[in-house]
C-alpha cells in the first residue's frame, strides 16, 4: 500500500534522509528502528506530508502523493500519531476524540465504538481534560484519535516514549489487534528494541538518515541492532 522510493529530505543544506526506501503493507506491521537524530521522525513527516522531500517518490495505493498536501493524505486514509502525543491539554478527551472526525470519511464521522473497546479507560474519562491524563493515557487517546479517522495507514512514532509497562502492554495488545484485522498497514517508529521484536514482520534501521540494516521480522537479531540502538 505504502511505497518509498529513494527519498531524500533537506533542513536547509543540511540532508536528513538519503535515498531511504521501505513499503508498508496491508496487514503487517513495519518498524523503523535507530537512535536519536538518525532521520526517524523525518522519514515519518515526508511520508504524511508534514516536511517535503527534495528527491525520491511516495505512492499510496498506487498513486503518487509526493507532492500532496498533508490534509489530502489525511483524507486519503493515513493518520499520524506522533512522537509527545500531542493532544489538545485543554479539551475533553471527547473533544479531543471527535478532532479526529473532520479527516474520516462521509458517513462515518463519528467515534467509533471500537476505540472504546480497545481503550476502556477512555470511556471512562470522556470528560476529563487531555492535559490531566497521565502519559500512557494520553498516548492512547492519541491512537485513539487516530483511529477515528478510519485509517487505512496507521502512523505510530514512538509510542512507548515516557509510558509505564502495563500501558505498553495495553498498547502492543491493541496494535497486533489492528494488524490481525488485515485492513491496515502500520508504521511504527520505535527504540525499545523487545517492543519492536515483538511486533515487527519487517524492519528497517536507520543511521544518519540512511538505511544500514533491513529483513523480516523473524530476522531481527539483538546483537546486530543494538549497535546502531545504543549511545
Amino acid at each position: 500500500m505504502l511505497k518509498v522510493d529513494a527519498i531524500d529530505l533537506h533542513y536547509g543544506a543540511s540532508q536528513a534522509l538519503r535515498r531511504v526506501t521501505l513499503d508498508a503493507e496491508v496487514g503487517k506491521v513495519t518498524c523503523v528502528m535507530g537512535r536519536n537524530g538518525v532521520g526517524k521522525t523525518s522519514l515519518l513527516r515526508a511520508i504524511v506530508g508534514q516536511q517535503p522531500v527534495s528527491g525520491g517518490r511516495i505512492e499510496w495505493e498506487g498513486r503518487d502523493i509526493t507532492r500532496q498536501a498533508a490534509h489530502k493524505r489525511a483524507r486519503g486514509g493515513i493518520a499520524y500519531v506522533p512522537q509527545g502525543r500531542e493532544i489538545f491539554p485543554r479539551l475533553t478527551v471527547a473533544e479531543n476524540l471527535k478532532t479526529g472526525i473532520a479527516s474520516a470519511p462521509r458517513g462515518a464521522r463519528f467515534v467509533p465504538d471500537e476505540v472504546y473497546e480497545l481503550f476502556p479507560v477512555l470511556n471512562d474519562m470522556l470528560g476529563r481534560r487531555g492535559g490531566d491524563l497521565s502519559g500512557g493515557q494520553q498516548q492512547q487517546l492519541a491512537i485513539g484519535r487516530a483511529l477515528v479517522m478510519r485509517p487505512r495507514l496507521l502512523v505510530l512514532d514512538e509510542p512507548t516514549e515516557g509510558i509505564q509497562p502495563s500501558i505498553i502492554k495495553d498498547i502492543e495488545r491493541v496494535i497486533v489487534l489492528l494488524r490481525e484485522r488485515g485492513d491496515m498497514a502500520i508504521l511504527l517508529v520505535e527504540q525499545y528494541f523487545e517492543f519492536a521484536r515483538a511486533l515487527a514482520d519487517s524492519f528497517h534501521v536507520l543511521e544518519r538518515g540512511e538505511v544500514v540494516a533491513q529483513g523480516r521480522g523473524d530476522e531481527l537479531v539483538e546483537a546486530d541492532v543494538r549497535r546502531y540502538l545504543t549511545v
